[in-house]
């Protein structure tokens, strides 16, 4: 199954839990990807998917932010699919380690948290966010994408963040809340 096949299907498949105008943003990321066969590529010049997921330390009560080198923005982990993934969990999950550079990072179940869709300067951005649970200990790195990385308490992301990290927050939080851990 490709990658487009495996998007297609994800959001198929994903129910949005309380609808803040999530279910028509599904139904547009899907009419994306039937009319735009490289909708997972940067090459798509009408915007393309992206997959994300905000690094969540359920224990600590708090998720890490990456101040995006380019954007200079305090944002989840993230960013374009490549060659090598074959899902938009896993592409979420290889970006997270990269930019977080913390080993052993795993989704959360159940699949994506929310979609949000901003322009870049690169495209239209159409992000699955997920999140990743932190292992115990988990030590962060910088990456050559990102300027720094700082972890803030949940209170403390809407200071730091735009409203679309503010309310993945929300959402990481309520889930951890449920017992998800």
């Amino acid at each position: 199954m490709s990658l487009h096949e495996s998007a297609m299907r994800t959001l198929t498949e994903w129910s949005p839990g309380a609808d803040d105008g999530q279910e028509e943003l599904r139904r547009e990321y899907l009419t994306f990807l039937g009319a735009h066969e490289n909708a997972m590529w940067k090459a798509c010049s009408d915007g393309h998917l992206t997959a994300s997921a905000l690094v969540v330390d359920p224990a600590g009560g708090r998720v890490l932010l990456t101040l995006h080198r380019k954007l200079r923005m305090w944002l989840q982990m993230g960013g374009h699919c490549e060659p090598e993934d074959t899902t938009l969990a896993g592409a979420a999950l290889r970006e997270a380690q990269e930019e977080s550079g913390i080993d052993g990072l795993t989704l959360f179940p159940g699949g994506p948290l929310r979609l949000d869709r901003h322009l870049t300067p690169c495209a239209w951005h159409l992000d699955v966010q997920y999140a990743a649970l932190a292992p115990a200990g988990a030590l962060e790195r910088v990456s050559e994408e990102s300027l720094d990385l700082r972890w803030y308490g949940y209170d403390e992301v809407a200071a730091a963040a735009d409203e679309s990290v503010v309310r993945l927050t929300e959402c990481a939080r309520a889930l951890v809340g449920d017992g998800a851990r």
